[in-house]
């Protein structure tokens, strides 16, 4: 009988994820020592090579891939035993690790942490701030337990549920003050500033614009709506940015600001988390909490599980 442990399992977990024994062994609060010991004692418990070392990283063997995806299976399953415990109690307590992508993160976080934390004090929160690709595969891998996002993200063994619509505000230098905001086919002859490939709100800035990518002449790129924005201040091109950022990222830069007429590019925001999850009722309550912490009315309240 093997004599395996789940600490053994997580710590390869954290190193095949990070092929790197440095930043595994941090990721799991423990010395590299201890970390390269446990691996040893896995291998010789299966009998087999998991990993192919060498001096800057490691690479797992066919037989420590195919391992990997089980490890990940058992701790996702492991982790789901610990929910179904909690979700079985009165109270909602214990950690909570949350996901939201860059563009609503800065601008919900604060409230939604203080609601949370006045609402169920027992919580411990966690968050995770990434772009949606990768709030999806660690959601997916038992890594997160639910996720704020843009809709739709179309992965089968995800619940999704909408709960608001956001529009999107022009920002353009303040001498553009009070004059008429732009068609969709003039926004494609100006300078429009993006966010880097990854960002679902660049994606949806161009479906807008009818463009399918940006111009050759613009790659002026940035990493934040924060960058975006102050580019605009200074006078490089135009944007757009979704209303929660407003007044957060316009009160120290010199922009006008201007609607669009209707129909108005928009996105939805939503909260995603796995079909099999013990908490679905207890995330179904949170979702309420983002919506208050946003000030905003569930505009349909539809929760979507698409069938495996």
């Amino acid at each position: 009988m093997l004599n395996l442990t789940l600490r053994q399992l997580r710590y390869f977990d954290a190193l095949a994820r990070h092929s790197h024994f440095g930043r595994a062994a941090e990721s799991c609060s423990i010395s590299q020592p201890a970390l390269s010991m446990q691996i040893k004692e896995l291998e010789e418990a299966l009998g087999g090579l998991l990993l192919e070392r060498s001096a800057r990283q490691v690479a797992l063997t066919r037989f420590g891939e195919e391992l990997a995806q089980r490890v990940r299976d058992i701790l996702r399953s492991v982790d789901e035993l610990g929910d179904f415990a909690r979700a079985s109690q009165d109270r909602f307590s214990g950690r909570l690790r949350i996901g939201m992508i860059p563009t609503i993160a800065p601008y919900l976080l604060p409230t939604i942490t203080k609601n949370l934390t006045r609402m169920h004090p027992e919580l411990d929160i966690r968050v995770r701030e990434t772009m949606t690709p990768r709030l999806i595969q660690e959601l997916v891998e038992g890594r997160l337990d639910t996720a704020i996002v843009a809709l739709p993200v179309s992965e089968p063994s995800l619940t999704e549920v909408a709960l608001f619509e956001e529009k999107f505000l022009l920002v353009r230098p303040s001498a553009d003050e009070g004059t008429p905001a732009p068609s969709r086919e003039m926004m494609r002859e100006m300078r429009l500033l993006l966010l880097e490939e990854g960002h679902c709100f660049r994606d949806q800035a161009l479906s807008f614009c009818n463009m399918q990518s940006a111009p050759p002449r613009e790659m002026l790129d940035a990493n934040s709506l924060s960058t975006l924005v102050q580019m605009v201040s200074a006078g490089i091109g135009v944007t757009l940015i979704p209303e929660m950022a407003v007044s957060v990222e316009t009160r120290s830069a010199s922009v006008s600001l201007a609607r669009f007429r209707d129909p108005q590019p928009s996105r939805t925001i939503g909260m995603v988390w796995r079909k099999t999850s013990p908490l679905a009722r207890q995330l179904l309550q949170i979702s309420e909490v983002v919506c208050l912490s946003a000030g905003k009315v569930r505009a349909r309240p539809s929760v979507r599980s698409k069938p495996t």
